[in-house]
């Protein structure tokens, strides 16, 4: 089987793709505040006299945001100008979190894509959701391409991840084992410790735990991340920033100032929590 590594990681498009077949543009925007960017780039496009049509899930709150500029919406495959090494092989999530768009943008039944091509890295919004069936499918089609899986980007929900679940991906998946532990209620809690539990064999620096900060008061963020280090995981800290944002800047509420929201961070993602406590953290 082949198998890239970590640099199948590191081409995507940051939120923003955009390429030219014959006389039209085509711009993909992943994130709100990619969108005056996308804007400033339809007019570039324009003014090359280019059509531009313009699509992607950061339209979902902005369905006129490029009118009399670029034509909006519609259905066009692009993923591979976001990152040639992706793929997806269902859309869709029935969590419905009020922080994520994925289930408001593509609903909370799934659509599924079984003429998908295997590629190292796979985006998929909820794996050990989808039916036992259909993820043994995806299993053995990447076995039959001989392919692994370098990054699993979404990761897995850890209220449907099984020990059955854990054998099974363990088969394909070379890269993290992504969960998310986004709010602090005792289901969630549990489910994720659970989930910890099932992958103890595996190394930290691949057991990649996302942790929502920002959407609620410091202590209880600041808890769940040292939950996630007790656990044996690695936090990769996301400040929250409202679905609607035009610019990448998170919401500050509670008692966090963006300062406080970018030194937690920082403290988590560039693993400085290993040699220096937050408290003492410059």
């Amino acid at each position: 089987m082949s198998w890239n590594g970590r640099r199948d990681q590191v081409s995507w498009s940051n939120g923003l793709a955009e390429w030219v077949e014959g006389g039209s543009a085509f711009i993909s925007v992943a994130f709100s505040w990619k969108l005056p960017e996308a804007w400033q780039r339809s007019i570039w496009y324009r003014e090359n006299n280019l059509s531009v049509r313009v699509g992607g899930p950061a339209l979902y709150y902005y369905p006129d945001y490029f009118e009399g500029v670029a034509e909006a919406g519609g259905k066009i495959e692009a993923l591979p100008h976001h990152n040639s090494r992706a793929t997806k092989a269902s859309e869709g999530c029935p969590v419905g979190c009020y922080f994520c768009n994925v289930w408001r943008a593509e609903g909370r039944e799934f659509s599924f894509f079984p003429e998908f091509e295997p590629r190292p890295v796979l985006i998929d919004n909820n794996l050990s959701a989808l039916p036992a069936e259909y993820q043994d499918f995806i299993i053995e089609k990447y076995q039959s391409a001989g392919v692994f899986i370098s990054d699993i980007t979404s990761g897995f929900e850890p209220r449907t991840f099984t020990e059955e679940t854990y054998l099974r991906w363990k088969k394909i998946n070379k890269g993290f084992w992504r969960f998310a532990f986004d709010e602090s209620t005792q289901a969630e809690e549990e489910a994720c410790q659970r989930m910890a539990g099932i992958l103890t064999k595996e190394r930290s620096a691949l057991k990649r735990v996302y942790v929502l900060i920002g959407n609620e008061p410091f202590e209880a963020c600041y808890r769940r991340v040292m939950r996630v280090i007790e656990w044996g995981c690695e936090p990769f800290v996301m400040p929250f920033i409202g679905l609607k944002s035009l610019t990448k800047k998170p919401d500050i509420k509670f008692d966090w100032t963006e300062k406080k929201l970018k030194a937690l961070a920082r403290w988590c993602n560039r693993w400085i929590y290993r040699s220096v406590s937050f408290n003492d953290y410059k």
